[in-house]
């Protein structure tokens, strides 16, 4: 963490020449090095950005509030996706990086929904890993042509199906190109859910590497 940002993060440099760089964004009660390992599996040698969510549930980090499991403190989503936008954007001078593509699990990949929703140009594109509507009055956003894979759980017992399904049409109507995908899984991540995005960040970098 500098002086300047709000968020205490994790930065670790790429390795890879053409590696996508990744905003990576914790579960509730996670923080900044719990992806870490994850994104080094999907996209090996990705320069990776990882904050800790700022607010705090019963002590556990979240990005933004709740008011019951699956009732979000929408102005505060707003607020919370701005403020990680600025973070993004400060983070991008700062290492030189490209627009980073958002991996999110859980409550970060809520987050990661709304910051496509209110700043369709701080991301890349995403990765929402067991993913809800953030928002149920979003502004009109252009996400035309930015890749991004949802992956939800067919047993998973906080996120409805018709939910995951309605935030897959709310990006698709926006103009994302979106890869919404149902597993055998619950809320948990599962093996599938990494060899799955692994092989789809490669075939995104690959996409747009072909002229």
């Amino acid at each position: 963490m500098t002086a300047k940002s709000p968020f205490i993060y994790r930065f670790e440099p790429g390795s890879t020449a053409n590696a996508p760089p990744l905003l990576l964004l914790h579960g509730t009660g996670g923080d900044e090095n719990d992806l870490l390992q994850l994104g080094a599996m999907i996209s090996p040698g990705s320069p990776l950005l990882s904050p800790r969510g700022r607010v705090l549930e019963n002590g556990m980090p979240r990005f933004f509030r709740r008011l019951a499991e699956g009732v979000f403190d929408e102005e505060d989503v707003r607020h919370r996706a701005l403020e990680l936008g600025d973070f993004v954007q400060d983070a991008r001078e700062r290492y030189g990086i490209g627009s980073p593509l958002a991996v999110g699990y859980s409550n970060g990949a809520n987050i990661a929904a709304a910051l496509l929703l209110m700043r369709p140009r701080v991301l890349s594109g995403a990765i929402l890993l067991r993913a809800m509507v953030p928002l149920t009055d979003p502004p009109e956003a252009d996400l035309a042509g930015k890749p991004v894979l949802m992956l939800s759980g067919r047993h998973d017992p906080i996120v409805p199906d018709d939910n995951a399904a309605a935030l897959a049409a709310m990006l698709s109507a926006a103009g994302a190109k979106v890869d919404h995908r149902v597993l055998p899984a619950g809320h948990q991540l599962s093996q599938a859910d990494i060899a799955l995005a692994r092989t789809w960040v490669a075939e995104t970098k690959h996409r747009e590497m072909v002229p």
